[in-house]
């Protein structure tokens, strides 16, 4: 009887052991799939095709380059196409900076129709007689929608009410009320206009909404206006001639990592226009740890670049009150760009 339990016994405490012992695993391969990927760290101008997310192209990339971290800069409608910077690694703590920066789009309007969304995948809400318009008159309109204006965000936006995203409850065909927020268009220049179409060229600051610009413009003309196809073609310091296609990076993803990588720019790009200072290790140490310190002829206010020895890019800071340099956005300095 007591040789019985003994073998019980034991053969439960295998079973714990046993147990015991896939937990760990089962922790261990957990921990590898949330640390998955590589150290890879800069920015890609994306040209994001039509028909894709904004958050799809992202994980389109981020797979390809096998990243352990990535993020947009500024989401882009499904059906618009352009510039979608994309920071990869350690650029992620810049992405702020280009979600603040102006942008410069290239859009095309139909005359005539109301749409659900301000643009051709919605549903047509009214349909209106165009009239025999001049390009005059359609110039004088937009002079109006030049400089500070007031935009009411679309249902159809990623802005969120309570929690949810404005075009999750548009969906639901729930509509709420939304303030107005002030933008500015920097520049608004009538391209083309044929019969019941116009193309317009818009540099305007964040949070700009191209659609909502042409169902202004279309309700100062008194018959309705959406957009039928916009393109980003700019984000803060970068341009349209930078972009790369999604076919070019997966037709270099064959070539290998190494090919990849050469296809990313340097993370202090998305910050070119900041002024820059250059300390020396010492002072760099001190910035590191997150503490302001004093940068000998530094400029007198904003936002900088910091480089240490040898021009590495180690961050950004911005001067306080009393003259210091204070940190902000700190590069970790065994993570450095890929370029």
């Amino acid at each position: 009887m007591l040789r019985s339990q003994e073998i019980q016994q034991s053969r439960l405490w295998q079973l714990y052991s046993v147990t015991i012992s896939c937990l760990r695993i089962e922790i261990y391969v957990s921990r590898r799939q949330k640390s998955y990927g590589r150290d890879v760290h800069g920015i890609l101008l994306l040209d994001k095709p039509q028909g894709v997310g904004s958050n799809a192209a992202l994980q389109r990339i981020k797979r390809i380059y096998q990243a352990r971290k990535a993020g947009h800069t500024g989401s882009l409608d499904v059906q618009a196409t352009g510039l979608l910077p994309i920071c990869l690694g350690e650029a992620t703590k810049l992405s702020g900076f280009l979600l603040d920066s102006d942008k410069h789009y290239h859009a095309t309007c139909k005359l005539g129709v109301i749409t659900s969304t301000g643009d051709a995948a919605g549903k047509p809400l009214e349909v209106h007689e165009v009239p025999d318009f001049t390009t005059h008159r359609i110039e004088q309109v937009l002079e109006q929608y030049k400089g500070k204006i007031d935009q009411i965000p679309p249902m159809y936006s990623a802005l969120k009410h309570k929690g949810q995203r404005l075009y999750q409850l548009a969906y639901q065909g729930i509509e709420v009320e939304r303030k107005p927020r002030r933008v500015i268009i920097h520049q608004l220049v009538l391209l083309r206009f044929e019969k019941n179409i116009f193309e317009i060229d818009v540099r305007c600051s964040k949070g700009t909404y191209i659609r909502t610009l042409a169902e202004d413009i279309g309700r100062a003309l008194e018959c309705g206006a959406h957009v039928t196809a916009i393109r980003r073609l700019g984000a803060g310091p970068f341009k349209a001639d930078q972009m790369i296609s999604m076919d070019k990076i997966e037709q270099t993803a064959e070539k290998g990592l190494a090919a990849l990588d050469q296809l990313v720019l340097s993370m202090d790009s998305a910050v070119e226009n900041m002024q820059s200072v250059e300390v020396t290790e010492s002072v760099a140490y001190y910035l590191l740890q997150g503490q302001a310190v004093v940068v000998p002829r530094a400029p007198v206010s904003g936002w900088l670049r910091i480089y240490a020895a040898n021009h590495e890019f180690i961050g950004i800071g911005e001067i306080l009150d009393d003259g210091r340099v204070a940190p902000r956005r700190i590069i970790r300095r065994n993570r450095q760009e890929t370029v």
